[in-house]
């Protein structure tokens, strides 16, 4: 089981996607930013981090939302998603294609991956 946050970040009333790189698992699929836990580390520890990594952006980890369980053929994943407040740096990306930020309206524009659907869905309601 892959234990893997996601940041829900939000800017006014838009949010943060990333689209998956096309050599990444789940090849171009949309998916909220985030990272696998490491080993002796918490949580928020880890979306921090790989937020810093991955986009070059500083975050506040703020309360966790609901737990996504999902089994992908490949493999199965937990996914922890966190609201999240953008606190400082420059987006730039070192692994994913794209990153935009959307309004909630336009979420279930984009191929989502599976893991991140409920998490889209609970957001729009």
């Amino acid at each position: 089981m892959l234990h893997v946050t996601c940041a829900i970040i939000r800017r006014n009333n838009t949010i943060l996607i990333c689209q998956r790189s096309a050599s990444m698992k789940l090849p171009l699929k949309w998916e909220f930013p985030g990272g696998k836990i490491e080993l002796g580390e918490s949580k928020e520890d880890c979306l921090m981090r790989e937020i810093k990594e991955e986009l070059g952006i500083d975050i506040k980890v703020g309360p966790a939302l609901n737990m996504v369980e999902y089994h992908y053929p490949e493999f199965p994943i937990c996914l922890y998603p966190f609201e999240c407040l953008l606190v400082g740096g420059e987006l730039h990306l070192t692994e994913h294609a794209q990153a935009i930020w959307v309004d909630y309206s336009e979420l279930l524009n984009y191929d989502w991956a599976a893991a991140d659907l409920p998490i889209v869905k609970a957001l729009i309601q």
